[in-house]
């Protein structure tokens, strides 16, 4: 059954010097707000290694961010900018179509759009220490899909890498500094083609994930390759109404291994969560031979009944046993799940996560995982002095 979603249930005022805009010196120095058994506590972010369950088993988002805002001037001198969304031509999924050579076709978001009519536009610049003419067409202007096509064998990556800018949150209302080229990114990054940080990495250091393997926690890394539809404002209020972004996941065998074996499951970001409780539901589907696509849709979970759910355990099996049968080392999918109040949480123990936006579906979906006390856990954050969204401070979310 679909809840009822209020858009102004989920608004709270946030002072514009609660936002952190630049990234702190060390990025474990931060504040650690734990939430457990109901009670709010402050720490500093190194006290996660004493704050997880010893059993717990934790699982990482390993996309990385690409420099995805990129520059064109035409011969009047205008700037056309092109933000990167959704790859479509060879290829629809990131991973490969960051890998093509010569041409690539991407939906994007292109600022100054009226003034781009039918030319093309052409910059050159030195990588490696050699020219490479990078060209631009506009396919389809009310689509907006963009054709770039380059010389030379580097890859769509390494175009992307030479000319392109870091896109930084909107809310920064800045321009990228040096540094953030490596700040607006978390240390294990690995998987080329998310167009916005999944920022509750951002804290980790590789002291910190030393010791966590130390003291028992096991790491897991899968991939959700964030969209640019995170920034995207709430603005129906009926919240059920938000369009949401198709994102691509990628979850590999020993994921799902890991998963049947785990004891807790812990999720660092909200993109992570989304991963586990979409990997689930296409695991149901699978179970009722339903359909083999990975694809969960932004209200597919609200249409099961909860009595008829099968346990996290028995899907996972299933989902490995049909990976095994297919000799399928990773399962590609995407998903457009709304984790929203009312969801039926089947597969995350707890939630590492920075503080979201008033009205934002990531505040949305830390309402779901801990009730009306969301509104005491950020009280408490803005009382103490915590600093709010990507470089932002830190909650640990471990709901009874």
């Amino acid at each position: 059954m679909i809840p009822k979603v209020q858009l102004s249930d989920y608004k709270y005022d946030l002072p514009e010097e609660s936002i952190r805009k630049h990234a702190i010196k060390n990025r474990a120095d931060s504040k650690l707000a734990v939430y457990k058994n109901g009670i709010v506590k402050h720490l500093n972010f190194s006290n996660i290694i004493n704050q997880l369950p010893i059993d717990t088993t934790l699982f990482f988002n390993n996309t990385k961010v690409i420099p995805a805002r990129l520059h064109f001037t035409k011969h009047t001198g205008a700037i056309i900018e092109i933000f990167l969304l959704n790859p479509v031509s060879p290829s629809h999924l990131v991973v490969e179509a960051m890998s093509v050579t010569k041409k690539s076709s991407w939906q994007c978001m292109v600022g100054n759009l009226k003034k781009w009519k039918k030319e093309t536009l052409t910059t050159t610049l030195e990588y490696k220490n050699k020219p490479i003419t990078i060209s631009v067409d506009l396919i389809d202007r009310e689509t907006k899909l963009v054709e770039f096509t380059w010389d030379g064998d580097i890859s769509f990556a390494e175009v992307v890498e030479a000319m392109g800018e870091v896109p930084l949150p909107p809310y920064f209302h800045r321009k990228p500094a040096p540094e953030d080229k490596e700040r607006y990114q978390t240390i294990y990054s690995s998987n080329k083609g998310a167009v916005a940080a999944p920022t509750a990495g951002l804290h980790f250091t590789n002291e910190i994930l030393h010791q966590l393997r130390e003291s028992g926690v096991k790491l897991e890394y899968l991939t959700l390759h964030v969209s640019a539809g995170t920034f995207q404002p709430v603005k129906e209020e009926d919240a059920t109404k938000h369009p949401m972004h198709s994102e691509q996941v990628i979850v590999t065998k020993h994921n799902v291994e890991s998963l049947i074996n785990a004891k807790k499951i812990g999720v660092v970001g909200t993109t992570s969560m989304r991963t586990l409780e979409s990997l689930y539901w296409f695991g149901v589907k699978l179970m009722q031979q339903d359909d083999e696509k990975f694809h969960i849709s932004k209200l597919e979970p609200y249409q099961y009944e909860l009595k008829d759910l099968p346990s996290r355990d028995d899907v996972f099996k299933t989902i490995l046993h049909y990976m095994n049968d297919n000799t399928l080392e990773e399962l590609r999918g995407d998903t457009e799940i709304f984790i929203m109040p009312g969801y039926p949480f089947q597969v995350c123990d707890s939630l590492i996560t920075n503080f979201h936006q008033p009205g934002s579906t990531l505040l949305m979906l830390i309402a779901a995982f801990v009730g009306d006390d969301w509104k005491t856990i950020y009280k408490e954050a803005l009382m103490n002095d915590y600093k709010f969204l990507s470089y932002g401070d830190s909650s640990l979310l471990i709901p009874n």
